[in-house]
């Protein structure tokens, strides 16, 4: 007689994500949405002290929450109930050390975007999960939109025919003044090099932008022509990207990514145009996509109706006009995740519905903020991209 599957909820920690921090919130929120996971143990924070009562906010055990991420991987791998995943919500500059620990230790890392500060990190950090037995998913949120799986199911199908056009923009405007020079320490790491890397809005936002082009598209970048600006004076990175991207068949793109721009809030955008027809979603209305085959009247698909495929169907939660957003997205990554994970705990294969992103689309984020950075320093200069497919 086959043993019963082990569908418990599956135990989580997190690394950072302590008092005052944004995306940590966002991340534990995600993880209870569909009860899969649940919150056991945690290092919240690089300060002990601050740790410790972030830990006690959160209701983890005293003997459970950590002064150091090391420690904890060690201790957890040791308990006969600790930790089967983690959550890494710190600064870009510490991922790849800290996923490294658990990851060795067989225990599956869930990790916040971008993959690391550093391309030569980044290569690291792919030999390190090649190696090991345990999962890495990139929490790129925006693929966990239905109407994002939604899009990429009819490109796939054919429905746009040839891809001749990629236009995707993502302008904020909250850092429109030195914000990091007083209090706000979300403003402080991002425009800070040594915690975010080369790339300030490029490396924030603009990595969103790309990995959405590319997963709903499905094409191969092949060399990128940036212009970076700075304009807040004293500013270290980038707040401000105009890109020109190449694209694999002759395809073309345009990228802007922008933390300047008055009267943005979160306004990513994506438009994809064929010889069939065109597409076009928007972040800020995201159960909704427009889609117009030529020669037609433009088409409305929503989230929860009708006119939606099994792609977008099987990530929807609440019928159509509930609408269904960001933390929802974030969800979505995380459900896969679990299956992923509890399928591997059962023993089973995974399924080939379970998308999420990995490491390589991390590795293909690294270069291109490397490519941009690049490309800007050298006038615009066309910077040619590796082949992401093969892992390289």
């Amino acid at each position: 007689m086959e043993s019963p599957l082990d569908n418990r909820p599956i135990r989580l920690g997190m690394v950072g994500g302590g008092q005052g921090a944004f995306i940590g919130a966002v991340h534990r929120i995600a993880s209870r949405i569909d009860g899969e996971y649940e919150l056991v143990a945690g290092c919240f924070s690089s300060t002990p002290e601050k740790s410790a009562a972030s830990g006690l906010e959160l209701g983890v055990a005293a003997d459970r929450t950590y002064a150091d991420f090391k420690q904890m991987a060690i201790h957890e791998a040791r308990l006969k109930n600790g930790v089967e995943a983690v959550a890494i919500v710190t600064p870009n500059n510490v991922h790849f050390t800290a996923a490294r620990e658990f990851l060795k230790r067989g225990i599956h890392v869930i990790c916040d975007k971008p993959l690391t500060s550093t391309l030569p990190d980044a290569k690291k950090f792919v030999k390190e999960v090649e190696k090991s037995k345990s999962l890495f998913v990139l929490t790129h949120n925006y693929t966990g939109y239905p109407m994002v799986r939604q899009a990429r199911e009819m490109v796939s199908n054919g429905d746009l025919g040839d891809i001749r056009l990629v236009q995707v923009e993502y302008p904020q405007d909250w850092l429109t003044e030195a914000e990091e020079l007083g209090d706000n320490q979300q403003a402080a790491w991002r425009t800070d090099p040594e915690r975010s890397g080369a790339g300030g809005c490029i490396g924030d936002i603009g990595t969103h932008a790309y990995n959405l082009a590319t997963f709903v598209s499905g094409l191969e970048l092949e060399s990128v022509c940036a212009d970076l600006q700075s304009f807040v004076p004293g500013r270290r990175l980038d707040d401000n990207a105009h890109v020109m991207m190449r694209f694999e068949g002759g395809a073309r793109g345009l990228l802007w990514s922008s933390q300047v721009a008055l009267g943005n809030e979160n306004g990513l955008k994506l438009r994809v145009y064929g010889t069939k027809g065109g597409l076009e979603w928007a972040q800020e209305d995201p159960n909704y996509l427009w889609f117009t085959p030529f020669g037609e009247p433009k088409r409305l698909i929503t989230r929860g109706g009708s006119s939606a495929g099994t792609a977008a169907n099987r990530l929807t939660r609440t019928p159509g006009g509930h609408p269904e957003g960001y933390l929802e997205g974030f969800a979505n990554i995380y459900a896969e995740a679990a299956r992923a994970i509890i399928a591997k705990r059962n023993n089973e294969s995974v399924s080939s519905d379970v998308i999420y992103p990995s490491v390589y689309d991390g590795l293909a984020g690294m270069h291109f903020i490397d490519a941009c950075v690049r490309s800007s320093a050298r006038n615009g200069a066309w910077i040619a991209m590796p082949n992401q497919r093969n892992g390289s």
